[in-house]
């Protein structure tokens, strides 16, 4: 089976945080994941991300731009992932609607430093893992490019 390319948005506010939600009825159910989908034929990043983000929260993003990627190999879904990981602004005091509620329980806020604080929680627990999971491309953005910060 051939890679798929997902892209993460890193949808920031302007007191510098960025949304996450909680996945349900798709890859990732029941862990937390940024907002994104799958790459359309012919489409850009910038477009992509921009596409994906309004489609799932309302939130319209501006001077978006390529942050990092990832590569996933989900081994019990048996799929692999390149993620492109980007980022933008958000409208100043706009917070994120729950749109697609068949795919996102929740839609919240969070530092780059409590995500970190989560992903680095989940690494030292290894399986069996019972606090706040990652979507495993934003667990391997921690994994893979350890320096990196939003």
């Amino acid at each position: 089976m051939d890679p798929k390319v997902g892209i993460g948005v890193f949808a920031f506010n302007d007191a510098g945080k960025f949304v996450i939600g909680k996945r349900k009825g798709s890859l990732g159910a029941g862990t937390w994941g940024l907002p994104g989908g799958h790459l359309e034929f012919g489409e850009s990043f910038e477009t992509c991300a921009t596409r994906e983000t309004l489609e799932e929260t309302g939130l319209k993003i501006q001077d978006v731009q390529f942050l990092n990627a990832t590569n996933s190999i989900m081994k019990t879904e048996n799929k692999h992932y390149i993620t492109i990981f980007m980022g933008g602004v958000c409208e100043k005091g706009v917070d994120p609607q729950l749109l697609e509620p068949e795919k996102c329980d929740v839609w919240e806020w969070i530092s780059w430093d409590d995500l970190r604080a989560y992903g680095e929680e989940e690494m030292k627990a290894g399986v069996g893992f019972e606090g706040r999971k990652l979507f495993l491309p934003l667990l391997e953005l921690f994994r893979q490019r350890p320096d990196f910060r939003v």
